[in-house]
């Protein structure tokens, strides 16, 4: 953790240089562990988590909003063999804002490629959280294998989200397939900014993830975006949010929901 706080670190000073009004880190930013166990043994809560704590300072030092992915723990009705794979806005004054709980837990597998079962570890959640408002929009938080669903950012929508955000740790085989176009459908069907920092390269043995952060418009284009390859020092992509476009293909392609015909979400 030490030394993902190090990269964190890194990053917060190269948005800084960048003139960020905020900074978006990767799901599950503190650490990766090769195991059920071993993902459930270095989970700290969040006040006594010297990585939580370092971001924290940071934040309150350069007056910068981090939202970032990590590891909690779970609650009390699910005993000590879980955790919460939670995305937590720290805002400029160093305090946790808001918390979200990952919806929807990574379980497959994949011919050829990793069986992962999320679930074995993590406590799902059981709410979305509505959006908030910051010095970039409003934020819709959401986290990665959420992605695949459609109706929880359709929801942020309809709450007043300006920017969905999909943190995430994709597998490199799911990730050449689908991680463009489940981002880019995501920003087309609710007209919205979508934020996607992405953890990239081998993390153990058993784990590397495919990268490509990612920022998309309201209309669907790549404002930004990161590559494939581990680097040897963290980068950053950095885009405009420009609301007032937002609102302009929102008004010149409304999007009727037909809710006299199927469910509101």
């Amino acid at each position: 953790m030490a030394h993902n706080l190090s990269q964190c670190r890194l990053l917060v000073q190269k948005a800084v240089a960048a003139g960020a009004k905020a900074l978006f880190l990767p799901e599950a930013s503190d650490y990766i562990a090769p195991n059920a166990s071993e993902t459930v043994s270095s989970v700290r809560p969040a006040s006594s988590s010297p990585f939580v704590q370092g971001l924290q300072a940071s934040a309150r030092e350069h007056k910068l909003p981090i939202n970032v992915g990590i590891h909690e723990p779970s609650s009390p009705q699910h005993g000590e063999n879980k955790v919460i794979n939670s995305l937590v806005w720290i805002n400029e004054d160093g305090q946790i804002e808001h918390r979200y709980q990952k919806l929807h837990l990574f379980d497959v597998d994949i011919p050829g490629g990793p069986t992962l079962k999320e679930s074995n570890s993590v406590e799902k959640g059981t709410e979305i959280l509505a959006p908030f408002s910051t010095a970039v929009g409003n934020v819709g938080l959401l986290i990665c294998f959420d992605l695949r669903f459609p109706e929880p950012s359709v929801s942020l929508r309809r709450q007043g989200a300006h920017i969905i955000t999909y943190p995430s740790a994709f597998t490199v085989a799911t990730g050449r397939a689908h991680w463009s176009a489940l981002l880019r459908a995501r920003a087309i069907e609710t007209q919205s900014y979508v934020i996607a920092a992405a953890q990239v390269g081998s993390h153990n043995e058993k784990r590397t993830s495919y990268g490509h952060s990612m920022i998309v418009s309201p209309w669907g284009d790549i404002v930004a975006e990161l590559g494939g390859e581990k680097k040897d020092e963290p980068e950053i992509a950095v885009g405009e949010i420009d609301l007032e476009r937002m609102e302009k293909i929102r008004k010149e392609m409304p999007l009727l929901r037909r809710t006299d015909v199927y469910p509101e979400v």
